[in-house]
């Protein structure tokens, strides 16, 4: 084992590390192309090298997202108390800082992009990247190192493998013997000797075949690893198995959050946008800044009032437990599109007293801060159910795949926007049917109330599935293994594991 460890230098998080300064490079001279095809103008090929500096950055975006929030967790050791707790603070910050930004790009970028120009726009957004790219070379040696752990695609194949080659072995065999040895989570934390591995879980019971010592493995000299794993090994796999119900109950929110940058925005660009009476107009895609306002003032709120209540009561440093914090972000978004649904019929009613029905241009003489209420209530669900989702796919994914956790997260905006875009595609088809499309390009025309009515009865439809699987959820156990002392759980939490 000492062997292994002294030539596998590279850890984890020096492979983010350098990703993330890769990914960052690419990003920067991603945003540098899109900021001389908008402002050269002598330059040929305007439009090709406009989406390659798009794809540029698409790449860059693709490496920087999954690992950056992955290696600023790892700065927090989890076997020191005081840290173990901020690791879960951290997250609120995280996101608010992520939403700060973007808010910053939408009021004041987009606001260069409408009255000066483009190209100013773009390479303000270029030196933002750079000045972030500088700071991060600058804090490269005091960066915490993780120990390597190996390739986990490997890891869980070889589970799944195990598990087939032994289906026929009786797991419920008082007599079985079961494979301890873990080379991986080998080492000290705070000078004591042993070492950290996954209490066993009893969910997945299939899975339990791949740890168990049969005739064949007893007799063999070495280890087969595609034959016999140990139980830390396979209580990762169930890690994941877990997240994975947990992973699709969260499609539909994000199908929900799609509707911030399409419907709501069209909404506002509908109403009246000026500031008493003045010539200035809002932009209608810069609304999306309430969201962002909201965010981070929630966030305050949250992590500084709600978190030290709660935690009173419940005992947990959290406050309240991640599944609890995401079912409360479930609930809310249903009332986000009840709200939502709300003031599209009022608009319309107004549209219509107005005779403006046919005018799908004009605009309605109603203030665009009555979609204010929905803005608020969506931003206020992202605070808990996104961040939940955050520190979820990190906390209790396997150390070896916390970068995947955080893409596996990320994944659930991407798929939501498409999802989103299928549920546009079959209520156009079957409300065609019936001659009164509830989704046309004249929103005065259309019944776009219905559609929020209808994302709120699927969100409650899909809560109730969320309710189910987080009620069966156990969290990762770790135990401390020491051969001179007894097991101890480092969790703290009931022998069921739930929170």
């Amino acid at each position: 084992m000492e062997e292994y460890q002294e030539q596998k230098k590279t850890s984890k998080t020096e492979y983010n590390k350098w990703e993330l300064n890769e990914s960052m490079r690419a990003s920067f001279q991603g945003v540098l192309l899109l900021t001389l095809s908008v402002s050269v103008a002598s330059l040929r090929h305007h439009q090709s090298i406009f989406f390659l500096a798009l794809y540029i950055i698409s790449i860059g975006e693709g490496g920087h997202k999954p690992c950056v929030q992955a290696f600023a967790a790892d700065q927090f050791n989890d076997d020191v108390p005081q840290e173990k707790a901020a690791k879960s603070s951290f997250f609120n910050w995280w996101y608010a800082g992520i939403v700060s930004g973007a808010s910053v790009s939408l009021l004041f970028v987009v606001y260069v992009q409408d009255s000066i120009s483009w190209g100013t726009a773009y390479a303000i957004l270029a030196a933002a990247v750079a000045a972030a790219l500088g700071l991060f070379l600058m804090g490269i040696p005091t960066y915490r190192r993780q120990e390597p752990l190996g390739s986990p695609f490997v890891q869980v194949a070889q589970v799944l493998v195990a598990s087939v080659r032994k289906r026929r072995v009786d797991a419920t065999h008082s007599d079985c013997r079961f494979c301890s040895e873990d080379w991986r989570v080998g080492g000290h934390a705070n000078g004591r000797s042993g070492f950290k591995t996954l209490a066993r879980t009893t969910q997945f019971r299939f899975l339990d075949k791949a740890m168990i010592v049969d005739n064949i493995d007893a007799s063999s000299k070495t280890r087969n690893h595609w034959r016999l794993c140990p139980v830390n090994q396979v209580e990762e796999v169930k890690l994941l198995l877990r997240l994975v119900p947990i992973w699709l109950t969260s499609l539909m929110f994000t199908i929900v959050f799609a509707q911030i940058s399409t419907y709501f925005t069209k909404q506002g660009s509908t109403m009246i946008r000026s500031i008493n009476g003045s010539r200035f107009q809002i932009p209608a895609a810069s609304l999306q800044a309430i969201n962002g306002i909201t965010i981070v003032i929630f966030t305050v709120i949250y992590d500084r009032i709600l978190v030290p209540v709660t935690r009173k009561i419940t005992g947990r440093p959290s406050g309240i437990t991640i599944l609890q914090r995401m079912g409360i972000g479930h609930f809310i978004s249903i009332f986000t599109m009840i709200i939502a649904g709300v003031m599209e019929a009022k608009r319309v009613r107004v549209a219509r007293q107005h005779g403006l029905i046919d005018l799908p241009k004009s605009t309605v003489p109603m203030r665009v801060w009555w979609l204010l209420p929905q803005y608020i209530s969506c931003g206020t669900s992202l605070v808990f159910t996104i961040v939940g989702m955050q520190e979820l796919f990190y906390d209790q994914i396997p150390e070896g795949m916390r970068s995947m956790g955080a893409a596996a997260y990320i994944s659930t905006v991407g798929v939501g926007s498409f999802l989103s875009s299928a549920v546009i595609s079959i209520v156009q088809a079957i409300s065609s049917r019936t001659g009164h499309q509830w989704l046309v390009d004249d929103l005065n025309r259309a019944h776009l109330y219905y559609f929020y009515w209808m994302l709120a009865g699927l969100s409650a439809l899909n809560l109730c599935f969320f309710l189910w699987f987080a009620e069966g959820f156990e969290y990762k156990k770790i135990e401390w293994n020491d051969p001179n002392e007894e097991k101890i759980s480092l969790n703290g939490y009931s022998n069921n594991g739930r929170r």
